[in-house]
Parts: structure tokens; C-alpha cells; sequence
């Protein structure tokens, strides 16, 4: 057998990294979660570049102190996009076998919907219940704006999961609209959120989904930033 025949095919190589995806803290920051939850969904390889928290922008971000929103930030073949839903419509675009999006007409735009209700409400429970991956606060008490930003997350939820047949939000996959709510169920778990059983399945869903644990991990890792405003003390 000739030396040509007895050659195998080199085994295809990883695609390299071609994009970076800057985010802040990863204990602190709901929105740097979703980002990189979208950029993962997607497959499109990526580097993750990390800004400090003493970052005085960066801080104010996540103190609620800022008119703008800057992080998380793609960068990529020329595009920044500062969004996380623009990021994920550009992602959609890029990659649509994907399925950051569903893949029926209804579902998509429900799914739209409510993406679009997290990405611009719910700042009752932003302000009060603010991500705090290291926090539990058992028996934090939930004040009536707060209470009610939860009670319609709850209801999508439910919504959702009885028309679309679970686990996910949208059937047996997680898309665009889990990645959105996930940092909820981060928070409930924080500050002690009692749920519903169809509630706390999809909870167990979302905590399960290997991309939450190892965001969870790599923010147990993380250097602390002392951010006194988003830690809490014996008074809760």
C-alpha cells in the first residue's frame, strides 16, 4: 500500500476563538450572565474579557447609576454591539441553526415578548433583590413592587411551561428567553423566593443547565469586590 493510501485525514481542528465578549462581574452582574448564556447558546466561539468592578463605569452599572448599560459588549468581524438583545438578534442572524430563537412562528414571537418585557421592566426587583451570587438571605422579605415584577415573572413562566410542554421555557431546549430569566432564579435563590411547583421545576431546570453551574463556579473564584451597596449584613 503506497504511503499516500496509508495516510489518514488529520481530525478537523477546533475553530478558534474569533470573537470577545467583555462582562463584569461575574457574582454581581445579571446582564453579563445573559450575555455570555446567549454567546454559548449560539456555538460561535469566544474569548471572555473581564473588566473590573472597581471600574468606576462598571461599578455604576451595577449599582443602577448609569443611563446606559455598556456591558456585556461583542466584539465582533467589526461589529460592538452593547445590547444583550441586539447581541442576541446579531447572533440569530450569524448562526440561525443554532436556535437562539424558536423555531415556530408563534413561539418566536411570544418569545420575543417576553425577552423584550426583562430586557426594559421588572426594575422594582432589580433594585431590590440585586444579583448576589455569594448572598442567602433566608426569610428576606419581599416588598409589595418587588412582589409584583415576581408574580408576572412567575406567570410567563407558567405560561410558557403549560403551552410549550417544558422543561424549558419553550419546549425541550433552552433559547434566548432562558437565558433571559435565568438570573431570576439566581435571585430567588439568594434571597430565599418561595415558588410554585411548576415554578420550582423550571428553577431545578435552570440550575441544572451546565452553563449556570459553571458560571457559578467561575464566580466562586472570582476575586471579591468589596460593593458594601450590593452586600448584605445581619440586619436582613
Amino acid at each position: 500500500m503506497s504511503e499516500t493510501r496509508r495516510r489518514r485525514p488529520a481530525p478537523p481542528q477546533p475553530e478558534a476563538p474569533c470573537a470577545v465578549l467583555r462582562i463584569s462581574s461575574r457574582n454581581y452582574s445579571s446582564w453579563s450572565l445573559r450575555g455570555w448564556l446567549i454567546l454559548r447558546l449560539s456555538g460561535l466561539p469566544f474569548e471572555t474579557e473581564l473588566v473590573s468592578p472597581d471600574d468606576p463605569a462598571t461599578r455604576a452599572e451595577l449599582l443602577l447609576q448609569s443611563s446606559s448599560i455598556l456591558l456585556p459588549c461583542l466584539r465582533h468581524d467589526g461589529a460592538e454591539l452593547w445590547d444583550t438583545l441586539a447581541i442576541a438578534e446579531y447572533l440569530n442572524e450569524l448562526r440561525p441553526e443554532a436556535g437562539l430563537l424558536p423555531a415556530e412562528r408563534l413561539a418566536r414571537a411570544r418569545c420575543r415578548s417576553i425577552c423584550g418585557e426583562m430586557h426594559a421592566g421588572f426594575h422594582a426587583l432589580r433594585s431590590s433583590l440585586p444579583m448576589n451570587l455569594r448572598a442567602h438571605v433566608p426569610g428576606f422579605t419581599v416588598w409589595s413592587a418587588a412582589r409584583a415584577d415576581l408574580e408576572r415573572i412567575f406567570s410567563l413562566w407558567r405560561g410558557c411551561l403549560a403551552h410549550w410542554g417544558g422543561p424549558w421555557l419553550f419546549g425541550d431546549r433552552p433559547c434566548l428567553a432562558d437565558a433571559m430569566y435565568a438570573p431570576v432564579v439566581l435571585r430567588c435563590r439568594s434571597y430565599d423566593v418561595a415558588l410554585d411547583e411548576a415554578c420550582e421545576g423550571y428553577a431545578r431546570t435552570i440550575l441544572g443547565w451546565p452553563e449556570v453551574q459553571e458560571w457559578i463556579a467561575a464566580a466562586r473564584q472570582e476575586p471579591e469586590a468589596r460593593i458594601t451597596e450590593l452586600e448584605f449584613d445581619a440586619e436582613f
